[in-house]
């Protein structure tokens, strides 16, 4: 029964990772998005049907931690939950950001654009324009260091959960020998038992013959006492 659950939390981990990688991804493509609206609309779909599953998955694993029966197995699934929902907290902050980023970057396309068909509007126009494109540069160059300083702690938390898949399957390995030790012992204990059984047969045989011997002879020599001339 615990190696059966040990291989559904195994392969709820893997998925869980699966799912976090994939959303790690489109939230790439929705930060290099150039735009338009569409595309982007399309891309937020996908990551948000990723994190429902992603969301599921983690149920899952928090449910099979109360199932186990033993303290250490429910402790470390327990723990390897809780890291893995930071993970999605920490998937959404950067899928916000994310958007935040290329919705600028596309208000930035479309001013452009605009930008190209008014430039005969005059010079004083042309100044108001460039100092709103500073301003909005300024912001996509916060928006993008912000964005440095979150997958720099996306790579140190994927470092924790390689570390905690990493304890919880030495876990398991110890576990294991720990099984297969027992089982070595019951196998012993069961020979002894057996050997101790055939000697206390065998030593109760020898009794009852010893007595039937001793009754024999007694016998015998009452006869020869009570009865000679028989």
């Amino acid at each position: 029964m615990a190696s059966y659950a040990d291989v559904h939390v195994r392969i709820c981990a893997h998925e869980i990772i699966k799912y976090d990688l994939e959303i790690k991804a489109i939230v790439q493509d929705i930060r290099d998005c150039p735009g338009p609206q569409s595309t982007l609309m399309e891309l937020n779909s996908q990551v948000k049907e990723k994190f429902n599953e992603l969301r599921i998955r983690i149920q899952d694993l928090e449910q099979m931690a109360r199932e186990q029966d033993r303290e250490t197995d429910r402790l470390a699934i327990q723990e390897e939950t809780e890291s893995q929902r930071k993970q999605m907290l920490s998937n959404q902050t950067a899928w916000r950001k994310a958007n935040l980023a290329c919705k600028l970057a596309i208000d930035v396309t479309e001013k452009n654009e605009l930008l190209h068909g008014v430039e005969h509007q005059g010079t004083r126009q042309r100044k108001v324009t460039k100092e709103s494109l500073a301003e909005t540069s300024s912001n996509i160059t916060e928006s993008l260091m912000s964005m440095s300083r979150m997958m720099a702690e996306q790579v140190k938390q994927s470092e924790d959960t390689i570390g905690t898949l990493a304890t919880s399957s030495r876990t398991v390995q110890e576990t294991n020998e720990e099984f297969k030790s027992m089982t070595g012992t019951i196998h012993l204990g069961r020979k002894l038992i057996l050997k101790y059984n055939r000697r206390e047969l065998t030593d109760k045989l020898l009794i009852f013959l010893a007595l039937a011997l001793f009754l024999a002879t007694v016998l015998y020599i009452l006869k020869k006492r009570l009865f000679p001339f028989l």
